[in-house]
């Protein structure tokens, strides 16, 4: 964090020097550059008049380092003009200077554009922001599952490419429908070295858990990357061909008897779930699972008789030939499976997508926020990603800063109407 600014340091060219001055706090003091000499470093305290090295920039800025006491300060300004320094805490000298060329361009643009003689910068501002430590790469469900394995590709992307200096490291959080992950956000309040791979519960839990205290409108948004779909899933040993067959099975057996596992209680599985039964008339007996991939698992196990797993929970299955997708509920039909029908084509408007998103706690540093985007931006736009979303029936769908947080509250909005009608919210 950043004290207030300190202003005012007067910058005037003399001569080919270059001479600042000002009141304290901090203590009065000046140095002098000549042309585009090395700055200079001082590790001690300037008394008042004492000069030393500056560095001239580009556009004519003048950028230098300052200590008075045990205070630190950094000036961009341009000669002639009033210039405004902010105390910076707990930063070596070379990271003070490191992006300022870069800066200093920057901040010779806006003072053209605004007219005015004042730019106020801090270092914060001049060096971008990168992780300290290894990252905390949240996951809000259990291991096996869609989010689970997005985000441990994710992070074999960032690695294979060399995106980040310090790892991502996958954490489950899928307890309550991924109410423990939330609120580990929540409580992680301004930390820049946690983000957290999302899915629909990311809406549904907090609703159907008003206890918690979380606002998703208060994290902050880094990117959207997919929109995950849901497939209709049965055992390839049975001989349901259809939904038709489906339908038939399901209402010979009896609500009691025909088991559709899922994903947590009031989440997407349920939801779509839900879905079908209302169109088909059918009921089922729902049971709920930590995640899709433990879901999967139960099906090939004939535990369970049928699911609405995303299609890169029961890819695996499939292409060994132990699983059957009977329909996509998805508009189009997938290109990885385009023998598999959409529900719209057997005359049932069932439509269903699940974000594929990163956010970060509230409240964190812009820059940082800056960097993750920049980084998934990368992730999105790699070869690596956009392979799996063709082969894992993934669509595309690139969205960040407000646009994403208001995609976010209209969903919200949208799942809220859902459970209502299922009578799982007031």
């Amino acid at each position: 964090n950043l004290s207030p600014i300190y202003p005012v340091y007067s910058v005037t060219y003399l001569s080919g020097l270059y001479r600042v001055s000002g009141p304290p706090p901090p203590p009065p003091a000046s140095w002098r550059g000549e042309g585009k000499q090395e700055e200079a470093a001082s590790g001690s305290p300037l008394p008042t008049g004492e000069r030393v090295r500056a560095r001239g920039l580009a556009g004519g800025f003048v950028a230098s380092r300052l200590r008075a006491g045990r205070r630190r300060f950094i000036v961009l300004a341009a000669p002639g003009r009033a210039a405004r320094a902010r105390d910076v805490k707990n930063r070596k000298w070379g990271e003070n200077m490191k992006h300022l060329g870069k800066t200093a361009a920057m901040a010779a643009g806006l003072a053209m554009a605004a007219g005015a003689g004042t730019v106020a910068v801090s270092s914060d501002a001049a060096a971008a922001w990168k992780p300290k430590k290894p990252v905390e790469f949240v996951i809000m469900a259990g291991k096996g599952g869609g989010a689970d394995r997005l985000a441990r590709f994710i992070q074999g992307i960032i690695k294979k490419n060399k995106l980040a200096a310090l790892p991502l490291v996958p954490i489950n959080k899928g307890g309550g429908s991924g109410a423990e992950a939330l609120r580990y956000l929540k409580d992680k309040q301004g930390d820049p070295h946690v983000i957290m791979a999302t899915l629909n519960s990311y809406y549904t839990t907090p609703l159907r858990n008003p206890g918690l205290g979380v606002d998703i409108s208060k994290f902050t948004p880094i990117a959207r990357l997919a929109e995950d779909t849901f497939q209709l899933w049965v055992h390839s040993d049975t001989k349901i061909m259809s939904v038709k067959d489906y339908v038939a099975a399901v209402k010979k057996a009896g609500p009691k008897n025909w088991k559709m596992g899922g994903t947590g209680k009031g989440q997407e599985d349920s939801l779509v779930t839900a879905m079908l039964e209302g169109a088909y008339g059918i009921k089922v007996t729902y049971v709920p699972f930590k995640g899709g991939g433990t879901v999967a698992k139960q099906l090939i196990g004939k535990h369970i008789d049928s699911t609405v797993n995303n299609p890169s929970e029961q890819i695996g299955f499939w292409k060994a030939g132990k699983s059957r997708a009977l329909a996509t509920f998805t508009p189009k039909r997938l290109k990885a499976f385009p023998d598999v029908p959409t529900f719209a084509e057997l005359g049932q408007n069932l439509s269903y997508f699940m974000q594929r998103s990163v956010v970060a706690p509230g409240g964190i540093p812009a820059d940082a926020e800056a960097y993750y985007v920049d980084l998934f931006d990368k992730v999105y736009k790699s070869e690596d990603w956009q392979n799996y979303l063709t082969s894992k029936g993934l669509l595309p769908g690139w969205l960040t800063g407000k646009a994403l947080q208001d995609y976010f509250v209209k969903e919200r909005e949208a799942h809220r109407k859902l459970l209502m009608s299922m009578g799982e919210i007031k």
